[in-house]
C-alpha cells in the first residue's frame, strides 16, 4: 500500500483544485463548434464467425469534423431498441480487433467502442489519425498542445467522446434515452468528461480514472502518463503555471461536479499510475448518486473483472426502460 492510500485519509481528502471561471463557456463554445459539422454516421457490417454478436465498423465526425472510428457490437438476437454502452479505451491503445471487447453486447447492450484519435500504437491497434499538430511536447500524448486550452490534445478527444454519445443515439436499434459511458484509466477520464458534458446519461462506470486531480497526480506518481507532464516541465521550467492553467480545463473534478448520472468508481490502493487519492477526489466531487470500491492490494487494474461484475449488476437496473 502506498502512502497515498490510507483509507481514512482518502475518505476525508478533498482536492484543492479550482475550476476556471470560464470553464463552462469554454466547453459550450467547443461543443457548439463541433456541432457545426454533420455527424455523418456510417455503419458497415463486419463479417465474423460470431453466432450471437453482430459487429459494425463505425465512422462519425468528431472535433473539427475529423472522422473518428469505432466498433459497434450488438446482440444478434434482439427485439426492440437496445440500451447502449459507450466505452473509451486505455492510454496509447486503440479500438483493436472486431472480436475484442465482447462483454457488453454479450450482456444485451449495444456497445460502441470509440477509437482515441492519434493513439493505437500500443497493446491494441487504432485507426483514427489526429490531423491537428502541436508545438514541442514530451513523448506520448499528455503534453501535446499543452500550452493553451484551445490546442490541448484532450480538447479534441473529449469532444470526440461527446460526439460518440450522439452517434450511438443516432443508431436506429438504440434507445437514445438509455445510454451510459464506461472506461478504465484514460478511458475512465474520457468517460468522466463525457458524463460532465452530456447531461442525460443513465449510468457511468469509471475504473482507476486518469486526468483527475491532475496537479496532485503529477506530483504523486513516478509511473505512467503523468510522468510525461513532469518530464516536459523539467525542461520547460518557466511553463509550470501556464501548463496547469491549461490542465484545469480538463480535470475530471470539474466534470464530476457537473455530472448527475449514477456512477460507480473504483481504484486500487497500490496504484502507481493513477494515485487512489485522485480517484477519491473525483468521487467526492461527483454531483450524482455514486459509489466507490477501493481494492486494498491492487494496482492500476483496480478490481479488474470484479469491477465489471459490479457494473453489470448496477447497469441492469440503471439501463432498464423504467424512468
Amino acid at each position: 500500500m502506498t502512502a497515498d492510500a490510507d483509507q481514512a485519509d482518502l475518505w476525508a481528502y478533498r482536492s484543492a483544485y479550482e475550476t476556471p471561471a470560464d470553464f463552462d463557456a469554454f466547453w459550450r463554445d467547443t461543443l457548439d463548434s463541433a456541432a457545426v459539422h454533420p455527424l455523418d454516421l456510417r455503419l458497415t457490417p463486419v463479417g465474423t464467425r460470431l453466432l450471437t454478436v453482430d459487429v459494425f465498423d463505425v465512422t462519425f465526425n468528431g472535433f473539427g469534423g475529423h472522422p473518428v472510428r469505432g466498433w459497434l457490437r450488438v446482440p444478434r438476437h434482439r427485439s426492440g431498441p437496445l440500451p447502449a454502452v459507450v466505452q473509451f479505451h486505455g492510454y496509447a491503445s486503440g479500438r483493436g480487433h472486431p472480436l475484442d471487447d465482447l462483454l457488453w453486447p454479450s450482456a444485451g447492450y449495444a456497445h460502441l467502442l470509440m477509437d482515441t484519435r492519434g493513439q493505437g500504437g500500443a497493446w491494441a491497434g487504432g485507426d483514427t489519425p489526429d490531423p491537428v499538430g502541436s508545438g514541442a511536447s514530451y513523448p506520448g500524448f499528455m503534453t501535446r498542445g499543452i500550452t493553451a486550452k484551445e490546442t490541448y490534445f484532450y480538447r479534441r478527444v473529449f469532444t470526440d467522446a461527446v460526439r460518440a454519445v450522439e452517434a450511438v443515439r443516432a443508431v436506429d436499434l438504440v434507445d437514445p434515452a438509455l445510454v451510459s459511458v464506461v472506461g478504465a484509466s484514460q478511458g475512465g477520464g474520457i468517460a468522466l468528461a463525457a458524463a460532465g458534458l452530456v447531461p442525460d446519461l443513465r449510468a457511468v462506470h469509471l475504473q482507476a480514472p486518469l486526468l483527475c486531480d491532475i496537479r496532485r497526480a503529477i506530483r504523486s506518481t513516478t509511473d505512467g502518463p503523468y510522468v510525461e507532464i513532469s518530464g516536459y516541465l523539467a525542461t520547460h521550467r518557466g511553463a509550470v503555471e501556464n501548463v496547469f492553467e491549461t490542465l484545469a480545463y480538463f480535470d475530471g473534478i470539474a466534470f464530476a461536479q457537473r455530472a448527475t448520472a449514477p456512477a460507480w468508481f473504483s481504484t486500487g490502493l497500490m496504484d502507481q499510475v493513477c494515485p487512489p487519492s485522485t480517484a477519491f477526489a473525483a468521487y467526492h466531487a461527483y454531483a450524482g448518486r455514486k459509489e466507490i470500491r477501493a481494492w486494498e492490494f491492487n494496482g492500476h487494474e483496480a478490481g479488474g473483472s470484479l469491477d465489471l461484475e459490479i457494473a453489470l449488476d448496477a447497469f441492469h437496473s440503471a439501463l432498464s426502460a423504467a424512468p
